[in-house]
């Protein structure tokens, strides 16, 4: 008889990943059928650019699918600097920057790299649903800060300051926001950086992920830019998934300190080693080449984000707030709890309203609680209007069946 297999206290700490479960059933339940409308997943809809795409079939032509560096391709580094120079006014050197296969693996990185026992990471919330449980993997303590609608869903300066402790590491900054698509501005950071100017033991670590996915004119900042004095402390996280619509390809990078860049390296060599080589070049064309397709992307985004905003304030209990960024709403569902539905179920909490919904008119979406706001849900508009559409009528015929 097999000897039962105790799994690592580490592993016990976290728990699996609530936007890629409602994925993974929306995309069950397609199979068997249903007509199942998924709004879980952070992914574009758009395709590759095809100058991208024939930059990696360029590149397994010319043989380049060999082993990289662990954290890069010096072409791509070199892409990264120039990237964070013209678009940030960051100034790095190909030693400060590290390349991942994710942005996922960009955190875990750095985590594993500087976390030890007791260490805090300070991180608001609504907060992506990775943040916390990467934390307990790699051994530190989350401490989430709750910004809820009252603050447009962004960190103020009181709350960091009440957060931070002696034993606080880190703070994570995404901006614009998943799940809430809630964007800082030069101001708004410039007020947290000088929180974090009287704490020199706190390091940041900000997501820009969504960086070129603001509307309406809005203009974006990262927190080393706006604070030079935070720069030697600062890991500028960004990648080429949303923007690119390069989800698949799996690369991440970032820059910061040479010393943690360094112990990140590290962490590669002994676990992914390099990201895939073709995604690497592929990645080159797309920070280095033409840019042009971005404006389309946005434009469409935004209008999508204004049939989201419209529909969903128009359902009976939801109050949907309009994001700066990124291609999320996240509306409040507090005005459905206590209802029940015509089944007799009672909506007691933002995980029933997404399970009852679910199963009444198969409209997938994630829950605010996975996010560390009950009474909250998100939903991702990177998909068609017609589709979004459809998703509106469903959600509001739900809505209204409740009493």
């Amino acid at each position: 008889m097999a000897a039962d297999l105790r799994l690592s206290d580490a592993i016990d700490r976290v728990k699996p990943s609530a936007t890629i479960a409602v994925t993974t059933k929306a995309n069950e339940m397609k199979r068997q059928g249903l007509d199942v409308i998924g709004l879980g997943a952070g992914e574009p809809d758009f395709d590759t650019p095809e100058n991208i795409k024939e930059a990696a079939i360029r590149a397994i032509r010319e043989g380049k699918t060999k082993y990289t560096p662990s954290d890069g391709i010096p072409e791509l580094k070199e892409a990264i600097v120039a990237k964070f120079a013209r678009e940030n006014g960051l100034t790095y050197k190909t030693s400060q920057v590290n390349v991942s296969p994710g942005g996922k693996a960009v955190l875990f990185n750095a985590f594993m790299a500087t976390l030890n026992a007791g260490d805090e990471v300070v991180i608001p919330a609504p907060y992506w649903v990775s943040y916390p449980e990467m934390v307990l993997l790699c051994g530190g303590t989350p401490v989430a800060v709750t910004c809820g609608a009252e603050t447009a869903y962004k960190l103020t300066p009181a709350a960091l300051e009440a957060a931070i402790t002696p034993k606080t590491k880190w703070l994570i900054l995404n901006s614009p926001s998943n799940p809430t698509g809630a964007a800082y501005t030069g101001a708004e950071l410039k007020a947290l950086a000088a929180v974090l100017l009287r704490h020199p033991q706190v390091w940041v670590l900000t997501d820009d992920m969504y960086e070129h996915l603001v509307y309406d004119g809005f203009e974006y900042k990262t927190i080393a830019q706006v604070e030079p004095s935070l720069y030697d402390r600062t890991l500028t996280m960004n990648g080429v998934s949303k923007a690119y619509a390069m989800t698949g390809w799996r690369i991440g990078y970032a820059a910061g300190p040479e010393k943690l860049i360094g112990a990140m390296r590290k962490v590669m060599d002994q676990s992914t080693s390099n990201p895939c080589s073709i995604s690497q070049w592929a990645s080159v064309e797309a920070l280095n080449g033409p840019q042009d397709f971005l404006p389309g992307f946005r434009a469409a985004y935004a209008g999508r984000r204004n049939l989201m905003v419209e529909g969903l304030n128009q359902a009976a209990g939801i109050v949907c707030p309009k994001p700066e960024g990124a291609f999320y709403v996240y509306p409040s569902c507090e005005g459905l709890i206590g209802k029940k539905t015509a089944a007799g179920t009672v909506i007691d909490s933002d995980k029933t309203f997404a399970a009852e919904l679910l199963e009444a008119e198969k409209v997938a979406l994630v829950f605010g609680e996975a996010f560390g706001l009950p009474g909250t849900f998100r939903i991702s508009y990177a998909t068609s209007d017609a589709i979004l559409k459809e998703a509106l009528v469903r959600i509001q015929r739900f809505c209204g069946s409740l009493s």
